[in-house]
């Protein structure tokens, strides 16, 4: 690890002028991504910046009956949060879902929309990466990649997302507020993250010098009747190999909204659009349910070794929609 400068912002303000004014400096969070970069020699900050001590650790409800996250809230607290739990329950279970709880107590909201791939090719600096190195190559592609991309992926990579919280906050509409020397700006999820096309090492629209403040997830019922399954190789502390943000809203037999989104299937939280689409206004089954999911994976483009993740999220849109529509009868 290189030498690199340390300063604790005071405030926010102060954190964007400090971000703003050199291009090698980094927000410093609870580091349990960024750190391990830097040891590794992926992340070579110039200067990081303190944000744990800014008042953005606080969790309220907006005035149209939503809810604002500051980007300094602890993975830990936004899962424990009654109202999360309440009305968001998909994302609590997100959060738990991710990680050891050590881990939880010191991760940052903000920090978890930045995260970066676990490709293990990404931090081996001995091996090209197009996300590290732009232009050096993808070898997940003829090596090992049964855990990257079936969606949305392309010739120059086929690395996954690695965040549970994002996929919650990507089905429900999450908006992400950053501020800039300019002034406050906000982006929606689903544009947050950016395509990979042929710039993978561009990973989100956030501008230049821009510091994350919060999240705000907007006035959604459909929420309250929500549900994350991960699956993961071992049982706890492992990255999804394929995991479901679901929310359905019932009645009489007939879908009247459904909210999907899948995580570990492309390089940003994947919006299942298309199955959305359709399933609302149509019956509440189990045949319904995996049309639904065939008409979203059939865009699929899978490597040798990870097909297997089209079964598996189809398998996992059947089983939790169904758990939902049970419940729901009850």
């Amino acid at each position: 690890m290189r030498e690199f400068g340390y300063q604790r912002a005071e405030d926010v303000a102060g954190a964007v002028a400090l971000l703003g004014a050199d291009p090698a400096a980094r927000a410093l969070g609870g580091g349990t991504n960024l750190v391990d970069l830097m040891k590794a020699g992926v992340e070579r900050p110039a200067l990081l910046i303190d944000v744990r001590d800014l008042p953005l650790d606080g969790i309220e409800t907006t005035d149209d009956g939503g809810l604002r996250i500051g980007a300094t809230v602890t993975n830990s607290d936004l899962a424990a949060h009654p109202e999360v739990r309440r009305r968001y329950p998909a994302l609590a279970e997100a959060v738990l879902a991710g990680a050891s709880g050590q881990l939880r107590n010191m991760a940052t909201v903000g920090g978890n929309l930045l995260q970066r791939t676990r490709c293990g090719y990404f931090p081996d600096l001995s091996k090209p990466c197009n996300k590290r190195v732009p232009g050096s190559g993808c070898p997940a592609i003829e090596g090992e990649h049964h855990n990257h991309a079936i969606l949305g992926a392309s010739a120059h990579c086929v690395a996954v997302h690695p965040s549970d919280m994002g996929v919650a906050l990507a089905a429900f509409d999450a908006v992400v507020t950053y501020e800039t020397a300019d002034g406050p700006g906000e982006l929606p999820i689903e544009d947050f993250y950016l395509p990979v096309g042929d710039t993978p090492h561009l990973e989100t629209a956030l501008p230049a010098g821009a510091l994350i403040t919060g999240i705000t997830l907007p006035p959604t019922r459909v929420a309250a009747t929500s549900r994350y399954r991960k699956v993961r190789e071992r049982a706890s502390y492992a990255f999804a190999i394929g995991s479901i943000a679901a929310a359905l809203d019932v009645r009489d037999g007939v879908v009247q909204e459904v909210r999907l989104a899948f995580g570990a299937v492309a390089s940003r939280p994947w919006r299942a659009r298309e199955a959305e689409r359709t399933l609302t206004g149509g019956p509440a089954t189990a045949e319904a349910f995996a049309a639904a999911a065939d008409a979203e994976l059939a865009a699929a483009e899978a490597l040798p070794h990870n097909g297997y993740k089209v079964t598996l999220m189809r398998n996992l849109v059947v089983a939790v929609l169904t758990e939902l529509t049970e419940e729901a009868a009850r």
